[in-house]
This record gives structure tokens, sequence and C-alpha cells, in this order.
């Protein structure tokens, strides 16, 4: 089951010319957007990634024009990483797709797609 509503979750929030990312640069790019301003070793702190992996996720998001990474201009060592502009509006009308046109072509009946939502929702609030 958790199979198939993962496959359901990624056919509500991936359309075609989405960007598609790698499992660790969804929760690098994540964490930056719940830290603005983070350096790589927080980051890496926070997500349990390696640093090296973390600073790799960090490289390939600012080549896509995710993040933008700076000098730390009170410690030239350390680099800080925020979300680049218009990200959050991307990733906010991304979050906003409906659920329910994907639950229906699945099921293939309206009602038992409007159930199996309420079911969801209900199961949501008792596991979150």
């Amino acid at each position: 089951m958790g199979k198939r509503l993962i496959e359901l979750s990624s056919q509500v929030t991936g359309e075609a010319g989405d960007l598609s990312l790698t499992p660790g640069e969804a929760a690098v790019l994540e964490d930056v957007i719940k830290h603005p301003a983070s350096s790589i070793s927080e980051i890496h702190q926070r997500t349990g990634f390696v640093q090296s992996h973390v600073s790799a996720s960090v490289s390939r998001l600012k080549a896509r024009g995710l993040v933008e990474a700076e000098t730390d201009p009170s410690d030239g060592r350390r680099t800080r990483v925020r979300v680049a502009d218009g990200v959050l509006q991307a990733v906010t009308r991304r979050a906003a797709r409906s659920v329910d046109q994907v639950i229906g072509r699945a099921i293939g009946d309206t009602g038992r797609a409007r159930r199996t939502a309420e079911l969801l929702e209900e199961l949501a609030g008792i596991l979150l």
C-alpha cells in the first residue's frame, strides 16, 4: 500500500516539465527552505547526510538555479545557502495540486474516489 501511495503522490506533485530531484537533493532543498542561510555543516547535521554529499547536492541545486550559495562574511571558510528567488512560489504551486483527480483516475468511480480521499485524510490525521 505504501508503494502505491508513493506512486499516486508523485502523480500529484509531478507534471510534465517539472524539475526532477534526487531524494537527497529534495531533502537538502527542504532543509534550506526551512532554515535559510544555513551552512553546509548545519545542513549536514540536520539531514544526517555526509558533508561531501550535502556539498555535492548544493552544487547541483545551485547549477539548476534553485539555491544560492555565498561565502559567510563573518567566516570566509563557511558557505551560506539560501533558496533562490521564485523557488518558494514554485514549490507552493506544486504542493497545492489536488490529489482528487489522481485518485479519481486510479479508482474510476467518483463515489469510491471521494470516500478514498476522506479515508486518507482521516489516516493522515491519525498518523501525523
